[in-house]
């Protein structure tokens, strides 16, 4: 069923499938207390940064992790073994064992500082006679400038060291990344990645890198049910007016619902969004999930809770109070404020989250201090290329828009924050020129 088959009127109070919204709900999972992380050795996290180091070791990486990609082995990572199948991307978890750690990483783009905080506490806090931890990366790990080669090969070297361990969910800005035959393309915006990828063309490594990038996010995850309820996904969940089709199909697979998985983003206080399918980057509001949540466990795959990237929220992570029936939490790890971020201070705390079995995940903020942010990420730079090579670290065009556009609703935003989730979603929801 197309939206534009549909009048939306019927994606309004229990139009969308009647009765989801109001189905008997059990109560909602626990939110455990935020967790601020003071006392990691900060000086060292900096000093050990290195990437010059981690490009020296950039071919052994790309070695080790084309021969995982290429392996007939199966599975590979994390949670592979419960797919349906090889091409299986919405990737039903059987049960989990309780006493390994579970950590989620959301949106890095290219924040090497914040990439290394969360590995050091993550570090600290397992066990020296457990296996290594478990960590799911959130997607986007690349784009607005920073660190972004050396935040990609550091994801593959944890990969191809510890394979069952690792997994990772595809972003938007990671789905975005292609290559037509002749060069790198993205259609998202900013697209510095692929930018720099095409600017060294010769560079036999960097060529590896992009195009490994590539197979990897192809056929990594878009979503991931956990047995506890919990909805694992970069974006959101497949929006209302693919319902029906669900319900008839089954099909998690098809790639309308996956694009949803991806790429669309949470209205911090509406009940529902109109889907826009002119836009991948449409929003959804609280009572949509609740539906979703009830079309789920009609389909045996019950979903009560959610965690998510996705949005740069200015705290780094958000429980939104409008969704406590059905709770989603969106956390990024992002340590700075980026370009195309219109408010809110430069130093930030990027926050990474444990999975606690029945509950929302549970939040770490990671209190780095402000003089080493502003050390390895200067915010005095005018342009990329005023910025020194060695750091990486630049800023991009500042995206702006009027409120609303990519919605399509008549909800307008009702603070600065909704406006910068606007123009976010604006920046990111259409198809950039092909990098030259």
């Amino acid at each position: 069923m197309r939206f534009d088959d549909c009048p939306a009127a019927d994606f309004f109070d229990g139009g969308g499938v009647p009765g989801d919204a109001a189905e008997a709900v059990t109560p909602p999972p626990a939110i455990p207390e935020v967790v601020d992380v003071h006392d990691l050795d900060w000086k060292a996290i900096h000093a050990g940064l290195n990437p010059g180091g981690i490009r020296g070791r950039m071919q052994p990486i790309l070695a080790a992790m084309d021969a995982l990609l290429a392996s007939d082995a199966w599975p590979s990572l994390l949670f592979d073994s419960f797919r349906s199948s090889r091409s299986d991307r919405a990737i039903e978890v059987g049960e989990i064992d309780d006493t390994d750690p579970l950590w989620f990483i959301g949106d890095l783009h290219g924040d090497l500082l914040a990439l290394e905080a969360a590995l050091a506490l993550i570090a600290r806090d397992t066990p020296p006679d457990r296996p290594p931890p478990n960590i799911v990366f959130l997607g986007d790990l690349f784009d607005d400038y920073g660190f972004p080669v050396e935040v990609v090969l550091r994801v593959f070297e944890l990969i191809t060291a510890h394979p069952t361990r690792i997994a990772v969910v595809t972003g938007n800005h990671d789905e975005a990344l292609g290559h037509d035959g002749r060069k790198f393309v993205a259609t998202v915006s900013p697209a510095d990645f692929s930018e720099a990828l095409n600017a060294s063309p010769d560079d036999d490594g960097l060529q590896r890198c992009g195009m490994t990038a590539i197979r990897l996010f192809r056929d990594a995850p878009r979503a991931l049910f956990f047995p506890d309820g919990l909805l694992v996904a970069h974006g959101g969940f497949p929006l209302v007016d693919l319902h029906p089709f669900l319900l008839e199909t089954g099909e998690w697979n098809d790639e309308r619902c996956l694009t949803d998985f991806v790429w669309t983003r949470a209205h911090p206080r509406a009940r529902r969004k109109i889907p826009n399918r002119v836009s991948r980057g449409c929003q959804f509001g609280h009572e949509d999930f609740a539906d979703f949540c009830a079309v789920s466990r009609r389909l045996d795959r019950p979903v009560t809770h959610m965690v998510r990237g996705h949005d740069h929220v200015e705290d780094r992570f958000e429980v939104y109070e409008a969704y406590a029936a059905t709770p989603v939490l969106t956390t990024v790890a992002l340590s700075r404020r980026l370009a195309r971020e219109s408010f809110g201070t430069y130093e930030r705390v990027p926050t990474i989250a444990r999975w606690i079995r029945g509950s929302l995940p549970q939040v770490y903020r990671l209190n780095i201090p402000a003089d080493i942010v502003r050390e390895v990420y200067p915010d005095a730079v005018e342009s990329p290329a005023a910025q020194p090579a060695a750091t990486g670290a630049a800023t991009t065009t500042e995206v702006t828009s009027s409120a609303g556009v990519v919605s399509g609703t008549s909800d307008p935003p009702e603070s600065a924050a909704d406006s910068a989730l606007d123009a976010n979603a604006l920046a990111e929801a259409e198809p950039s020129a092909s990098p030259q």
